[in-house]
């Protein structure tokens, strides 16, 4: 990608010196984000990815919330039953804050919170 196609192409030509490339064409995907081409730029999309999160918390069916985290609920001591789970779901939802930086505050509030994770986080 670039801002002229004689730039890219010598770029290509001078990589194909030292490396073994070949040319996929426009992206559509990768690395689990969708890419898709409008006519004033691109759209990352995660939602595949988010939808498969939702899936592994076992929370696909859980209602929408105009804020992704709860300003007045005060969180409880009872302990996640599964660190591990707790853990992969947090890394997770850090990837999705690639197009979604609004999370990234209520994702930080739960990452502060893997040494003892809760039933409540």
């Amino acid at each position: 990608m670039g801002s002229g196609q004689t730039l890219v192409t010598d770029l290509l030509s001078k990589l194909s010196v030292n490396f073994k490339i070949r040319d996929l064409g426009e992206p559509s995907f990768f690395l689990g984000i969708k890419i898709v081409k409008c006519d004033n730029g691109i759209l990352l999309s995660q939602l595949g990815y988010m939808n498969d999160i939702l899936k592994r918390a076992g929370m696909a069916e859980c209602k929408l919330l105009s804020t992704p985290l709860s300003v007045s609920k005060t969180f409880s001591a009872d302990l996640y039953d599964d660190p591990t789970q707790y853990m992969s779901l947090d890394g997770a939802l850090q990837y999705l804050t690639i197009t979604r930086p609004n999370l990234s505050f209520a994702v930080n509030q739960l990452c502060q919170h893997m040494h003892a994770p809760a039933i409540s986080h």
